[in-house]
Formats: C-alpha cells, sequence, structure tokens
C-alpha cells in the first residue's frame, strides 16, 4: 500500500514538473504556433483562417501528396484548423498566447473545452464510484489485517490459544515438533473465532462500500421514510405505548451511545436504563446528575 502511495506521488510530480517546464501554448499545437502553421496572423479573420486552411489542404492532404513528411505536415494544419475556426478555443488559445504564465488555468480550459462535452456524466460517476469503492475496500482490508496481527500479538489472545489448545487435547500437551503444525492449525480456528471481537476494523463487508451505498440510496430513503410514518401514525398518531426495540433505540440515541457501544451493555443495565425513560428531558437530566455524583463519590 504504502509502495503504491509512493508509486502515485512520484507519477503527480512528473505531471506537475512537465506542465511547468511546458508552455501552456504547447497543448494546442505541440510546439508551433497554430496561426504559422495555417500561414496567417493573429489579426486574421474567420474567412482568411477558413480559405488558408483548404489551400494548405489541397497541398498536403495525403491523396494529393504521398511525401510521409507532408501527411505529418496536414496532421498539423487540420488540428490548427480545428481550434482556430471555433471562437471560443481560438479565444482561449489567444489568451495563452498572451498569458503563459497561468499554465495550470489555461490547461485546465484546454482540456474541458476538448473532452468535456465529450465525456458522459454518467460514466464519469460510475468510474469515481468504483475507484472509491476500490480503494475503500482496500483500505478496509489493511486496517482489518493489521487488527488481527495486533490481537495475536497480546498475551491475553496467546493464552486463549492455550487454553483452546488444551481443551481439544484433553487437557494434555505435546511437546514434539508435530506440535507446531498442530498449534498453527489451531491458531486458524481460534482466529476465526476472534472476527467478531475486533470492534473498529470489522471484515470489510461489499454492502457498507460507497458504490453499493449509492446504488441502494433510494431504497434506503424509501425505507427511511416508510419507517418515519409508521413512526409518527404509531407513536405520535395513535399514542400507543413504546416497544422493546423502539425504546432501547431512542435510550440509546438519547446517551450518544454507537450502536456497538450499545450491543455490548448487559441486558440488566438496558432494561433499567428503558425503564428510566432517558428520552424524556427531565429523566435524562436526573440522570447524568446521579452519574456526575457517582464519579465524584468514586474519586
Amino acid at each position: 500500500m504504502a509502495a503504491a502511495i509512493r508509486w502515485c506521488a512520484v507519477v503527480s510530480a512528473v505531471i506537475l514538473f512537465s506542465l511547468l517546464i511546458s508552455p501552456s501554448t504547447a497543448i494546442y499545437c505541440d510546439e508551433d504556433d497554430c496561426y504559422d502553421l495555417l500561414g496567417v496572423t493573429q489579426s486574421a479573420n474567420a474567412s482568411e483562417i477558413k480559405k488558408a486552411y483548404y489551400k494548405l489542404s489541397l497541398k498536403h492532404h495525403p491523396d494529393k501528396n504521398p511525401d510521409p513528411e507532408s501527411k505529418k505536415l496536414f496532421v498539423k494544419i487540420a488540428n490548427a484548423y480545428e481550434i482556430l475556426k471555433d471562437e471560443d478555443t481560438r479565444a482561449q488559445y489567444d489568451y495563452a498566447i498572451e498569458h503563459p504564465e497561468e499554465v495550470f488555468y489555461n490547461t485546465a480550459r484546454y482540456y474541458q473545452a476538448y473532452y468535456g462535452h465529450k465525456t458522459d456524466t454518467r460514466a464519469v460517476l460510475i468510474g469515481l464510484l468504483l475507484v472509491l469503492s476500490a480503494f475503500q475496500y482496500l483500505n478496509q482490508w489493511t486496517r482489518y489485517n493489521q487488527a488481527i496481527e495486533m490481537v495475536k500479538k497480546t498475551p491475553a489472545y496467546k493464552n486463549k490459544l492455550r487454553a483452546l489448545e488444551l481443551e481439544r487435547s484433553g487437557g494434555t500437551t505435546n511437546k514434539k515438533k508435530s506440535n507446531k503444525q498442530m498449534s498453527k492449525k489451531l491458531e486458524e480456528d481460534f482466529s476465526k473465532e476472534l472476527d467478531l471481537q475486533i470492534k473498529g476494523a470489522e471484515m470489510p463487508s461489499v454492502w457498507e462500500l460507497v458504490g453499493v451505498r449509492f446504488v441502494l440510496l433510494p431504497y434506503t430513503i424509501g425505507k427511511l421514510l416508510l419507517w418515519s410514518g409508521c413512526w409518527f401514525w404509531r407513536y405520535k398518531v395513535k399514542k400507543a405505548p413504546y416497544s422493546w426495540e423502539d425504546a432501547s433505540y431512542l435510550t440509546q440515541r438519547s446517551l450518544g451511545a454507537s450502536l456497538d457501544a450499545w450491543k455490548t451493555v448487559d441486558d440488566a443495565t438496558k432494561e433499567d436504563l428503558v425503564h428510566r425513560r432517558l428520552w424524556e428531558k427531565p429523566n435524562l437530566e436526573s440522570y447524568m446528575s446521579e452519574m456526575r455524583k457517582e464519579s465524584k463519590r468514586r474519586r
């Protein structure tokens, strides 16, 4: 991963350096002047530019002149004409001539004019989502593997691994060399049991990728609207008592706890918190006051 980042940095530096050392007009007609290629001055009108192009195209067209050098020149002439026949691109080229120091601005205008209208926005969006999803997936796998390796180095992991080995061997340990292979097998089995115990670095899921979430966005919004409508009808209109799941959700939200943190709370504590009805402001303030007093007492 680090090597890839360094490679991207090197490529970006090379591109920036090439832009800095090349004049901004070079992106139009390479090292040539578009006006000189057509044999006209910068003040020539559209009619004069068109006339000069047709005259030169008859002379250097591959069908008229088989000389390879003449063919290369014809390509340059055609490119120069494409730039100067359009008022907008000609104005951009004239601006680049007058302001050669504005390399990045002139380069951006050039690529926007030549490729912006040719690019399907949907294709760009899909490509962007695919790239972001790929980087996101690789990043998640990297974090997950790093977390696994860190857990394997902890004494708690080694103790549990040893306990698991003793359990499977009937309380006896074998110190032969073949036991190393068995330990590796046990370690692989135990790693699978650790997968769901690593918080903050869960195993990557396709459903969490930004591209998949974007595709499922209409479904997600529809589901949220339906849930909100049912909630409003049940608890605001019909004044029904909160179900355990909904009361638990309100309690979690009132405490500002994440879903993972809420799952780690034991059932007895959850039940006590739910019965306190902490989603009601006076109850929450009373509970927070109790927690502050308890914290001071322990100090």
